[in-house]
């Protein structure tokens, strides 16, 4: 007999899914879903299993009677209420430590094409182009890495650059104490990483405080001109502003995943003549927000939602039946 059904909304690792039906649930897999549609449906289960695309808010907590939890394949939660969500006794689940290090490597993997000129190279050279001295590159060795945010991915990237003889300062503003075992970390303050920063990296949710961080006047507090990375999310980010900053000079370049807007068929006018201006800068390295999307990521993300999800439905944690 079922122990009841959960909705899986976007493409999992089959793992997840099999996990699931070996403890006795049924799972629909419907990755082509839309909103509308699991709003319509979404009574009928006690687990939620998102990525994106889906928005829980409370109009769909409302409509979800049984709902026991919400998975999250990955780590950013701003498409979930989740004060209506403790309100109504939902479990919230993510998983970033299933592409933690698929972040952190991506990250390095930019920052590195970047102060390599690699994909400048790669161009020129594919059309018979023999530029050395153009495309001189600038080593990290020696360089100050300034990590903003130390969750899971912030980390993992701090974890990367252990013997690469930079040096790691590193600010959480809710945490302390929190790099005490990473001998070439240095906890330190805001202020700190703007005097002394080369290449500052972003490792921060999405929220109310942190959108538009990096907007006009931030960048200028900064004592060099920096690289900036960001891996988080896109909005954390004025992109005029920071198109503005790579244009001046004030940023050396800017390694982006991420973007205010996504969604490219959506792009108002004024949004595409900014992404164009964006695009066309070559002090950029871009990528379609991919930084957690490994084949490896996929696998740890379903290790690590299914370990959760198992531990919140065999212990029926809120007691909702």
């Amino acid at each position: 007999m079922s122990k009841g059904k959960i909705l899986i909304t976007d493409s999992v690792h089959p793992l997840l899914i099999e996990g699931l039906q070996h403890l006795g649930y049924v799972c629909d897999y419907l990755p082509a879903i839309k909103t509308d549609e699991v709003f319509s449906c979404i009574s009928n289960y006690i687990g939620l299993i998102i990525n994106s695309k889906i928005k829980v808010d409370q109009k769909m907590f409302v409509q979800a009677h049984a709902l026991k939890f919400v998975g999250r394949l990955g780590s950013g939660m701003e498409i979930v209420d989740l004060d209506f969500a403790r309100e109504k006794g939902v479990a919230i689940l993510r998983s970033p430590e299933g592409n933690r290090n698929a972040v952190a490597e991506h990250a390095v993997g930019m920052l590195l094409a970047l102060n390599n000129k690699l994909l400048l190279a790669d161009r020129e050279v594919r059309s018979f182009k023999w530029d050395r001295e153009g495309n001189r590159g600038v080593e990290l060795e020696g360089k100050t890495i300034g990590i903003v945010g130390f969750g899971n991915t912030g980390r993992a990237l701090a974890e990367k650059f252990a013997g690469w003889n930079v040096q790691v300062l590193a600010y959480d503003k809710y945490k302390e104490g929190f790099c005490n075992d990473l001998p070439h970390v240095k906890e330190t303050t805001m202020e700190e990483i703007c005097a002394k920063t080369d290449v500052l990296s972003l490792h921060i949710p999405l929220t109310t405080e942190t959108k538009h961080l990096v907007r006009n006047g931030f960048l200028e507090k900064f004592n060099k001109q920096i690289v900036l990375v960001n891996t988080s999310r896109g909005p954390i980010l004025d992109t005029e502003y920071v198109i503005k900053m790579l244009k001046s000079g004030k940023l050396n370049g800017a390694c982006l995943d991420v973007y205010e807007n996504e969604k490219i068929h959506t792009y108002t006018e004024k949004e595409r003549v900014m992404y164009e201006d964006l695009f066309q800068l070559e002090n950029t390295i871009l990528s379609p927000h991919v930084a957690g999307w490994t084949h490896e990521s996929k696998q740890k993300l379903a290790e690590t939602l299914l370990a959760k999800i198992k531990s919140v439905l065999e212990v029926d944690l809120y007691n909702k039946n």
